[in-house]
């Protein structure tokens, strides 16, 4: 998965684009390709602004005082980060994992790849193994700020391809089962639990 961090990542929007769709009336988005699109929104867009403001001049005052806003010939040069907070609830619906808590991730939108993380974790593993994982494995956006100096990180993850990443985790955690269940004294097939045998038997190994 590729990461786009708002704290880099400058968005260029067409101005004459961005002008229609102030001048529409109607509620649009801008998503982080910077292209505009309009109602019904499509599951797989990642917006930097979604809204209906009222015509005004000033694109600032169009998208809000959070964004960092240059104008350049026909193009609009936007910096997302500072609202952030506003693009969480935006974007958290389409979104395949929610990793913008202290918390870190806790689940899984698709019900094939919960199911995967719920089972696996009866072995000791958990979804933040599971999540860097699909990030190094499968294709799909990490939407996030991320800085090193004070480091914070928090994301959205958008997976392209649910049943790639479904094959991904099944495969990396049936393993992981095995392996346990013949080295690890405390997984040993006579002396599991009874949610840790339903595990095992989910991902094939008993």
């Amino acid at each position: 998965m590729k990461k786009f961090n708002l704290f880099n990542e400058i968005i260029i929007v067409n101005k004459q684009d961005l002008l229609s769709a102030i001048n529409s009336n109607k509620l649009f988005g801008i998503t982080i390709d910077g292209n505009i699109v309009y109602e019904p929104f499509g599951a797989d867009n990642i917006y930097i602004y979604k809204g209906q403001p009222e015509i005004v001049e000033v694109f600032t005052k169009v998208l809000g005082r959070n964004y960092q806003l240059v104008e350049d010939e026909d193009r609009v040069l936007v910096k997302a980060f500072s609202n952030w907070q506003e693009l969480i609830g935006i974007n958290t619906p389409n979104s395949s994992y929610d990793d913008t808590t202290a918390d870190g991730v806790g689940e899984f939108a698709d019900k094939d790849l919960e199911d995967i993380g719920w089972h696996i974790a009866e072995f000791s593993v958990d979804y933040r193994t599971l999540v860097e994982l699909l990030e190094e494995k499968c294709e799909g956006t990490v939407l996030c700020i991320e800085q090193d100096e004070p480091y914070q990180f928090s994301g959205l993850g958008y997976l392209r391809d649910n049943q790639h990443a479904k094959e991904v985790l099944f495969d990396y955690c049936k393993a992981v089962v095995k392996e346990k269940t013949e080295n690890d004294p405390d997984f040993s097939i006579d002396g599991l639990t009874d949610d840790e045998e339903d595990a095992a038997k989910f991902f094939g190994v008993i």
